[in-house]
């Protein structure tokens, strides 16, 4: 781990010798917070739910979590509590999950497929599902819109989408294990014919981190990265978009996740002080982190 990921400041100070001062940092966010503590919560008890990738609140149910399998598995979607009870198994309609790799919640109750992988980066495009939050019930929900993306610089692997709810953007953060992963955004992309991912900066982490999932709070004030091993933190500022926050420094969050098995799914509760992750396998836990005064 480096030490100089600690911090959340930009490092951005005045251009003229000190006459304008530089911009406030944003608060640390609580993720950062030296007292966070994980805790198993329950397992998800869905037999079908064994190579989750994606994960994200219910934006109806404070306690429900949608989740996916990843390539080669059926286009399905898997709701179950915080504890791992199973509350819906549902199709996606005329969908093929060709690599599905994250989950993001969109507006007006609707739910964001990824389906961004692509581990030898040779997809000419890929794409993002857009359906309507299941109800109690369904069996099978059809998208209401498909949008089908194209790198502005050639292919790449990705396993991380975010939705910026400011500004109607998807946000796709590439898997490089590299200390930088391309943060690329596709503003107000068109169902009807390609939209572009267009690279917009990178990702400071640390050297061998690839980053396998994100999440957006829902008051939109805190995203999160995950990797195999660690999670990082941004508080927004005001006005600022979610890639122009993921461009400046994050802080590094003191959870160690690889001892939970292959990681690529993470959740922040509504307002950003505490994660979920499901690992993959059989019957795999739930954990929550969170500082050791959160609620529960």
């Amino acid at each position: 781990m480096l030490g100089g990921l600690a911090g959340c400041a930009d490092g951005s100070g005045a251009a003229d010798g000190g006459t304008t001062a530089a911009p406030k940092p944003p608060a640390r966010p609580a993720l950062c917070r030296p007292d966070l503590r994980s805790r198993v919560t329950g397992r998800v008890q869905a037999a079908g739910a064994t190579e989750l990738s994606g994960l994200v609140f219910s934006t109806t149910r404070r306690d429900v979590l949608w989740s996916l399998n990843d390539s080669g598995n059926p286009p399905a979607l898997f709701a179950f509590t915080t504890g791992g009870r199973p509350v819906a198994e549902v199709a996606v309609a005329g969908a093929v999950n060709t690599d599905w790799e994250d989950l993001a919640a969109g507006r007006r109750g609707t739910l964001l497929v990824g389906d961004i992988g692509d581990n030898l980066a040779e997809r000419p495009s890929v794409t993002v599902l857009k359906v309507p939050e299941p109800r109690p019930g369904a069996v099978s929900v059809a998208p209401t819109a498909r949008y089908e993306l194209r790198y502005s610089d050639g292919p790449r692997d990705a396993e991380a989408l975010l939705f910026d709810r400011s500004d109607g953007s998807l946000v796709v953060v590439s898997k490089s294990f590299g200390p930088a992963g391309g943060i690329y955004v596709a503003r107000r992309p068109s169902s009807r014919r390609p939209s572009t991912l267009r690279r917009t900066g990178t990702v400071r982490l640390d050297e061998g981190q690839a980053v396998t999932a994100g999440d957006v709070s829902a008051d939109g004030r805190t995203i999160v990265l995950r990797t195999y091993d660690l999670a990082y933190a941004w508080r927004r500022r005001a006005g600022e978009t979610v890639a122009a926050a993921l461009r400046r420094r994050p802080c590094m969050t003191d959870a160690g996740l690889l001892s939970e098995g292959q990681g690529e799914t993470i959740a922040l509760t509504a307002d950003g002080r505490a994660f979920l992750t499901v690992p993959e396998g059989p019957h795999p836990a739930v954990r929550r982190y969170g500082s050791s005064g959160e609620a529960p």
